[in-house]
């Protein structure tokens, strides 16, 4: 009788097939993780594998094969046959990524049937990534509003067009992420009660009017590099952080007076006058409630600048960070403004002429314990600079807010490998979105007075 590891060895098959042994939520739960099309070819492998894949609780079209990128051209006979062949169990992940043609453009009410399919087996992740051809520029337009799902809980948007005056998600009660990415949103209003977290960056807005943001129960924004009109932003009484960066895509400039805040006085200027709704804060208004607050203008401040005559208190704002665009001497009056009504301030960064990780200066602040400014917030603990290098731009914010009587000391920072890794992935991202902007910038130069919302 064979004993010990000997035994043990002549005991064991070798043509076991112990994935195979696992139970099926087990082998379920494995197969979601798959590219759809691998999950349904692992019904060859064995008579137990055969129908597994039925019951796969992920949807997974185009996910992650860098190899190919498919159209919904391409893959339509699968997808009808895979969600014909599929059993009426829920789905708890649903991603859809494409390329679009020319040819594609036909296909639109087909991608919205599967949606819709997701919707209806209670989808709770869902994903939507359409990815331009450069040389055609045209998005697929999703026209499956309003959303209807009470188990959808993340819903992620990547280049498609909204059909529709009014995004009104509030027939999705579990609703808590939202995202939009270099999507077009020509519509009048942004409506959820229970949306926690809401992502807006590289997407169209309406060029005629302004998107109204209606998100009570925000507790995180993002709203970057945004073109056309600037969106209105809502009261958000749960806000907890948020980032605003408005670029030159924005239309929201003077015609004729390039450094004024929106009151040139001329009535035919369609950026100071003849936007509905205009006349009130636009997006500070609807950040006063949060408790740190990124604010970065890369235009020459005009929708900050217009806000600031309606500025609110930010009644709970801890950390403020600003880039140089909110410091324009020799008046800093833009600074000024918001600092004054910041009265519960700790933590201020100004970012100086540099992007992000880049910078190789920082200059730490802290204000004088016995002599402090009335004029700033009497909770404010630090003041950080960031820079690239202390010039004569640096030094005029310096000697502005030593007037507060703030001490500063000079702190040289290293930047790591992986911050530089980190730059050129964040450029070569921004090269692939080129084919988004660039074409339809040239275009609009022509149909400035044609209204594409309609």
């Amino acid at each position: 009788m064979p004993t010990g590891k000997e035994g043990m060895e002549e005991s064991l098959p070798t043509d076991a097939d112990h994935i195979g042994a696992l139970p099926d939520t087990v082998l379920h739960h494995v197969l979601s993780f798959l590219p759809t099309q691998d999950a349904v070819r692992t019904c060859v492998l064995a008579k137990r594998w055969l129908d597994l894949w039925k019951s796969v609780t992920a949807l997974r079209i185009g996910d992650r094969d860098k190899r190919k990128l498919w159209t919904v051209k391409g893959l339509q006979g699968f997808v009808d046959h895979f969600l014909l062949l599929r059993e009426s169990v829920p789905l708890h992940t649903c991603l859809l990524r494409f390329i679009v043609f020319s040819e594609d453009l036909n296909e639109t009410s087909r991608l919205n049937l599967w949606i819709k399919h997701a919707l209806l087996r209670m989808v709770q992740f869902l994903q939507v990534s359409i990815r331009q051809n450069t040389a055609f520029y045209h998005q697929i337009n999703l026209g499956i509003l309003p959303f209807v799902s009470r188990h959808l809980s993340t819903l992620e948007l990547h280049g498609v067009r909204m059909v529709g005056s009014f995004l009104d998600f509030s027939r999705c009660p579990a609703l808590q992420h939202l995202e939009f990415d270099r999507c077009e949103l020509p519509c009048d209003k942004i409506l959820s009660e229970s949306l926690k977290l809401l992502r807006i960056t590289r997407c169209k807005f309406s060029q005629t009017s302004r998107v109204r943001i209606c998100v009570p129960s925000l507790v995180s924004l993002r709203l970057d590099d945004f073109y056309r009109r600037t969106p209105v932003l809502e009261r958000m009484p749960s806000l907890v952080e948020a980032f605003v960066r408005v670029v030159h895509r924005t239309y929201d400039c003077c015609g004729y007076d390039y450094i004024n805040s929106g009151d040139c006085g001329n009535e035919h200027c369609k950026s100071c006058h003849g936007i509905k709704d205009d006349n009130n804060c636009v997006l500070l208004d609807g950040l006063s409630e949060a408790k740190t607050l990124a604010l970065i203008d890369g235009t020459i401040s005009f929708i900050f600048n217009r806000d600031l005559k309606w500025c609110p208190t930010f009644s709970k704002l801890k950390t403020l960070l600003l880039n140089e665009y909110w410091c324009v001497p020799d008046e800093f009056s833009a600074l000024a403004c918001i600092l004054e009504h910041a009265p519960v301030l700790e933590n201020l960064i100004l970012q100086l002429y540099s992007e992000g990780p880049k910078h190789t200066m920082k200059i730490k602040g802290n204000c004088h314990p016995m002599d402090r400014s009335a004029a700033i917030s009497g909770h404010l603990e630090t003041v950080e600079i960031r820079c690239e290098v202390v010039d004569k731009r640096v030094l005029k914010v310096l000697k502005y807010l030593s007037t507060f009587n703030i001490l500063f000391s000079f702190e040289q920072v290293k930047i790591s490998e992986e911050d530089d890794s980190d730059d050129n992935d964040q450029e070569d991202e921004e090269d692939d979105d080129d084919d988004f902007y660039g074409e339809e910038e040239e275009e609009e130069e022509d149909d400035e007075d044609e209204d594409e919302d309609d």
